[in-house]
């Protein structure tokens, strides 16, 4: 990433070019992307290819002002990162499904992100509904966070911190939990921005992956509460929980919503367009 392009990416967030990379700067650039940057998967439905080039990245989240799901969200952050000297490793996730069943291999990316004051963070800007700012890496106990209480483990550990096992991926997997409920596993081997490529491509493409079957644009507010647009449902969800439903009526309230609350320009509504394998 070049100097142009960092400085576009920062002005996007509304931020200013930091001193140090330093941990507080993290969490301010965190916040500042999950209010800015849309969690979003329209290119599903618009009949855009998801490339997982650093480039392409930031043409879309920067020069077109869109969002993007976990591949491009935590990838192009993860480009602003290293570029402002932060220390970044990619990692890979397996997303915990029904029944606690953990999902494809390549299933999710998030950030491992070391400061220069000695800090050790787990960032992702790109699962939704998540932590408001990095969690400590390290940290094993319950960490308090706008998004909820989470905490990272060693996978197969309990509540009481009691080990059950490790996981199928081995003793040095970590389960990262919100309010006592596993979200995703991870694997602690660092990885390169195209070994996600068949996860991406899965999830945009088959019938069994949710992002192919509904639309989504969600954003943190101000207030730390959330809106969400999925198809023409439009929730407002206050920092307590409590939420306002809207269902949309013509296009132009649609498209005007997207515009006004996403900061996304769009010609025409989407719609869910299937996979051509019955989805």
């Amino acid at each position: 990433m070049d100097a142009t392009r960092r400085d576009a990416y920062l002005r996007r967030l509304g931020a200013g070019h930091p001193a140090s990379p330093t941990a507080d700067v993290l969490r301010d650039l965190h916040l500042r992307h999950l209010r800015t940057v849309p969690f979003e998967n329209l290119s599903l439905h618009l009949g855009e290819e998801i490339v997982l080039d650093e480039k392409r990245l930031l043409d879309k989240v920067v020069g077109a002002r869109r969002g993007g799901f976990c591949y491009e969200l935590n990838g192009a952050f993860g480009a602003l990162l290293t570029a402002l000297g932060f220390g970044v490793t990619r990692l890979a996730g397996r997303v915990y499904g029904d029944e606690g069943r953990l999902g494809i291999p390549y299933d999710h990316l998030a950030l491992r992100v070391r400061t220069v004051d000695g800090g050790d963070w787990l960032a992702d800007v790109g699962f939704g509904a998540h932590c408001h700012l990095p969690l400590a890496f390290g940290e094993r106990g319950e960490q308090e966070d706008p998004g909820g209480t989470f905490r990272i483990a060693a996978a197969g550990t309990d509540a009481a911190g009691v080990r059950g096992g490790p996981g199928p991926e081995g003793a040095a997997d970590l389960d990262v939990s919100r309010n006592g409920r596993p979200v995703y596993r991870l694997e602690l081997r660092p990885r390169a921005l195209g070994d996600f490529t068949a996860g991406a491509w899965w999830h945009s493409t088959s019938p069994a992956s949710h992002f192919t079957r509904s639309l989504v644009c969600s954003r943190v507010t101000e207030d730390g509460g959330r809106i969400t647009l999925g198809g023409r449902r439009f929730t407002v969800t206050a920092p307590d929980g409590t939420r306002e439903v809207r269902e949309l009526g013509p296009d132009e309230e649609v498209l005007a919503v997207y515009r006004d609350r996403f900061g996304i320009e769009l010609d025409a509504v989407p719609a869910v367009r299937g996979t051509g394998d019955g989805a």
